[in-house]
Formats: structure tokens, C-alpha cells, sequence
């Protein structure tokens, strides 16, 4: 979908799916991705093809609370009852949270924002058969106090390279990392907050593998902020498995 607007109406959804089933958010030729199915419920329900502009194109994997999509549709039924008729359409592990009219110029990706991820680690002895769809499983002891400490060097304005994916695509690794934070609840499910404007491809897992080299004593406190200023892939840790990264939300 261009900028362009080519309905009466433009439509923002807020879109919730578990990403275990799916090749991620954006259409792709060979694979089942949570922007085809939203395409095709949306083509159903208006009898139109219909295409979606996604704010975030999440991996293979990674889930969504609050994902954003947008389109445009020449139509008479109120933008906020789309989300009851699409819901009807939609598999089961996609939800839309809300749907709401918004201006024409409205654009997911081109408005300045703030996303907030969280990537959960399930650190205890033994896994959880329930927790497992959502939280990376790892066995060797976590001191998500030293992690916190650690990841505040990621604060600010930087050149995010060292924890950028050899393969992304972008004029520039400046991003902003408004704030992060490391905490374990009773379950021993450490939880990974980080809060930006944006961010780079498998940024966040970058950065949760650097985190928890750190967090089992493999790499010292200060690796994330060496591996920050070095600006190379190879200073930094490995990328953690898609499964425990979730996008919470976007803010407009």
C-alpha cells in the first residue's frame, strides 16, 4: 500500500497473534505470515482485495500484544466495529485489539513512535510445558541483577551495529533506547524491557543473547558497552531464539 489514499476510509488496527505458527508478519511467497491472513480475512469481509501496511515486520516466531497495521477501504461500516467482523474471520492466534479511523496521512511506520518489546528467558533447572511458546527455556544461572546493570549502557542515542544482524537493510544504525531494564519474578521468568524508537533487524534478540552471556558470568559487565562502541557484529553475543521476543505495544 502506497501513501496514497485511495478509500473513503483509513483504518489502524492493533493486532495481537501468537507467532509460533507463522514465517512472521509480512507476505512472503512460500509461507503462512500473520500479514496474509489479515490481508485475506480483510478481502473477505469487504469483497476487495485489501492490502495492510504493517508498523512492525516481526520475525519467524515472535508474538504480538499490540502490533499496528493500517488500510484503506471505500466502505460504510463504522472503523470500530471491523475489529468484531475481522475476529470472526481470523484464525485463532490472531486477535485485533482495536480498530479506529485515523487521518488520511496516518502512516505505521513514517510516524514517530515508541515500541516497546520484551524478550522473557524461563531460567530454572527444569522447562515449563506451558511457558514454553512464549519464553526462551535456559537451564545455567542467570544474575539478572548483573544483566540490568550491564544493559544500561544501551541507553540513548547510539550506533547499534555490533547488535544489528549482518543481513539488515538501512542507511543508518542510529537508533534510540529511550529505556531497558532486567527483572526476574517468582517464577524465574526474566523479563527483558526495552523501550525505543525504533529498532534495527534482531536487534532486541542481539541484545538479549549479549545479556545473558553476561548474566551466566561468560562475558563481563562491560562487554555490552565495549561491544557497543566497537561497532562489529562480532563483538557482541549470539542472536537468542525468536520465542521469547513479544512486541507489547507502538505509540503514536
Amino acid at each position: 500500500m502506497s501513501e496514497a489514499f485511495f478509500g473513503n476510509m483509513r483504518v489502524k488496527l492493533v493486532v495481537a497473534y501468537d507467532g509460533t505458527g507463522y514465517c512472521g508478519w509480512q507476505v512472503q511467497p512460500n509461507g503462512n505470515t500473520v500479514q496474509e491472513e489479515l490481508n485475506k480475512a480483510l478481502s473477505n469481509l469487504f469483497h476487495t482485495p485489501i492490502q495492510t501496511l504493517g508498523a512492525s515486520r516481526t520475525d519467524s516466531g515472535v508474538h504480538a500484544k499490540g502490533n499496528v497495521a493500517v488500510f484503506d477501504v471505500d466502505s460504510r461500516m463504522p472503523a470500530e466495529k471491523i475489529s468484531y467482523a475481522l475476529n470472526q474471520r481470523l484464525p485463532d492466534d490472531i486477535v485485533i485489539q482495536e480498530s479506529l479511523e485515523v487521518p488520511q496521512d496516518f502512516h505505521p511506520r513514517y510516524q514517530k513512535t515508541r515500541k516497546v518489546y520484551e524478550y522473557k528467558i524461563l531460567n530454572r533447572r527444569f522447562p515449563d510445558p506451558i511457558l514454553a511458546r512464549y519464553t526462551y527455556f535456559y537451564h545455567h544461572a542467570l544474575d539478572a541483577d548483573r544483566m540490568h546493570c550491564a544493559a544500561q549502557a544501551l541507553v540513548g542515542t547510539h550506533d547499534f551495529t555490533s547488535f544489528a544482524s549482518i543481513h539488515s537493510q538501512t542507511d543508518s544504525f542510529v537508533r534510540t533506547i529511550y529505556q531497558i531494564s532486567v527483572t526476574r519474578d517468582e517464577q524465574d521468568v526474566i523479563t527483558i524491557h526495552v523501550e525505543g524508537d525504533g529498532f534495527l533487524y534482531n536487534q532486541i534478540r542481539i541484545i538479549a543473547g549479549s545479556l545473558i552471556k553476561v548474566g551466566a558470568g561468560l562475558e563481563p559487565e562491560t562487554m555490552i558497552g565495549d561491544a557497543l562502541e566497537a561497532k562489529d557484529r562480532q563483538c557482541s553475543g549470539p542472536t537468542a531464539p525468536p520465542e521469547g521476543l513479544i512486541l507489547l505495544r507502538i505509540d503514536y
